[in-house]
């Protein structure tokens, strides 16, 4: 299994074109964030329109649904949920609420580690919660703000809010994004001429027709009023915990996250395990797609042939994020190639280990296939501790590498060996002045 993300944001604004289709394909590109449902919600003649349901983006949204979302301004969302009954349709997000004659619509890419308390005071107050996840708690605590200016509500929010958030909210004709102080999960905004949009990867602005131009900063709130663009940085910043699984997993390749090149590390994190391996192999497998880029960067560093050992079915999903059986949808997204592995010793690159059951499959697929020996590769260090800030990370219990050997690892995934990156290590792959901006509590323990 992966870690599990939560989620994708996206805004659009244009004076001249029709935001639902632009934040459509910038939902499409940010897929990989989240595939149990998608929605957006666009303002038009005075009102928030919302359409959001189960599924993929291209599912969702199809012709007749993006003609009914007209409008010049909206937000957009998909999910994969941490916090909340992944069934309940009042969980899908954009999150909407009427307010002092104000519609208001949400979307958040985040955990909240304080939202029972939150939602403790909430209902007490009287407060009517439909959902059962965090974002809607955001919406409400706003909404008892909006006789503030927005910068002083967004301040007041993250004076209450605890843990991780990138929010984008639609109120009336105006955006609204923020990150939260300690800046956890990524945030881009991005322009081309009278268009300007928000997007969790640079990938979504790009697919839309927008240019990224920077990235939110942590503790900042961005406005986006009459199409132009306003920022106010809330917080002094001492210090970051930006989550490191944005670099190892979670973000596309093709971008920056938190000022790194996400190709760069995963590459030079390639490089590292190759440089550490001594172990006699034959060829280099990657497990698609996560762990191609390190898979290159091991192979050249070691001089080795990277083989195509699985063809990667591509009509299916991330297998961590769909619902489901992992063992049988291993099976049908990866189909390994006999001709390649064949009585080959094969280091298999992978990105990240967690509970480790997706490698065992993965491993066993060799082995069927007619590898004479696998040794797994992980470009990371191994998932030692439980996530709060918004991946779905198990029990230290269900954690493989929790508190046990590499050869012990090896030997409960029926690998010939093991070999990851541990965290002091990581100096290696990131900048040396930015090592101590990440989060890296899933892999130390070491919480906020």
């Amino acid at each position: 299994m992966k870690p599990k993300d939560k989620c994708g944001v996206f805004a659009f604004a244009s004076r001249d074109l029709n935001a639902a289709f632009r934040i459509k394909e910038g939902l499409y590109a940010l897929q990989h964030r989240g595939q149990e449902s998608a929605g957006i919600s666009v303002f038009h003649e005075n009102e928030i329109v919302l359409y959001k349901n189960f599924g993929l983006v291209q599912k969702v949204f199809d012709g007749n649904t993006l003609n009914k979302l007209k409008g010049f301004i909206g937000i957009g969302h998909v999910r994969y949920s941490t916090q909340g009954e992944k069934n309940a349709y009042d969980n899908i997000q954009p999150i909407y609420g009427y307010c002092k004659g104000r519609h208001l619509a949400l979307v958040h890419n985040g955990n909240l580690t304080n939202t029972l308390k939150l939602k403790t005071v909430l209902i007490k107050s009287g407060k009517m919660l439909k959902g059962t996840g965090d974002s809607e708690v955001i919406l409400h605590l706003y909404s008892q703000y909006l006789d503030m200016p927005v910068a002083e509500r967004i301040k007041k929010l993250m004076s209450i809010l605890k843990g991780a958030y990138s929010v984008i909210i639609l109120d009336m004709d105006t955006l609204i994004g923020f990150r939260d102080p300690l800046g956890y999960r990524p945030l881009w905004i991005g322009r081309n001429g009278q268009s300007i949009g928000l997007s969790s990867e640079e990938g979504g602005l790009v697919a839309s027709g927008l240019k990224p131009f920077r990235e939110v900063m942590p503790g900042e709130v961005v406005i986006i009023e009459n199409y132009g663009l306003k920022s106010t940085r809330l917080k002094k910043i001492r210090r970051t915990k930006q989550c490191i699984f944005e670099l190892i997993y979670f973000s596309r390749p093709d971008g920056h996250i938190f000022g790194q090149s996400v190709y760069d590390f995963r590459k030079k994190s390639g490089i590292l395990l190759g440089e550490k391996d001594k172990t006699p192999i034959d060829i280099v497998v990657a497990v698609p797609d996560s762990g191609t880029i390190a898979a290159i960067g091991y192979a050249q560093t070691r001089g080795l042939p990277l083989e195509l050992g699985f063809i990667r079915n591509h009509y299916t999903g991330r297998s961590f994020i769909e619902p489901g059986n992992r063992k049988d949808k291993v099976r049908k997204k990866l189909i390994p190639v006999g001709d390649v592995v064949h009585g080959k010793k094969v280091a298999l690159i992978d990105d990240s280990i967690v509970r480790g059951t997706t490698s065992r499959e993965i491993i066993r697929l060799m082995r069927e296939s007619g590898a004479r020996e696998v040794h797994l590769r992980i470009a990371s260090p191994p998932v030692r501790f439980p996530c709060y800030f918004g991946i779905d990370i198990p029990t230290r219990d269900e954690l493989v590498a929790s508190g046990i050997s590499q050869e012990d690892v090896a030997k409960k995934l029926e690998a010939d060996s093991v070999l990851y990156i541990e965290e002091n290590e990581l100096l290696f792959v990131m900048d040396k002045h930015f090592s101590d901006k990440f989060c890296t509590a899933c892999f130390d323990g070491k919480y906020e």
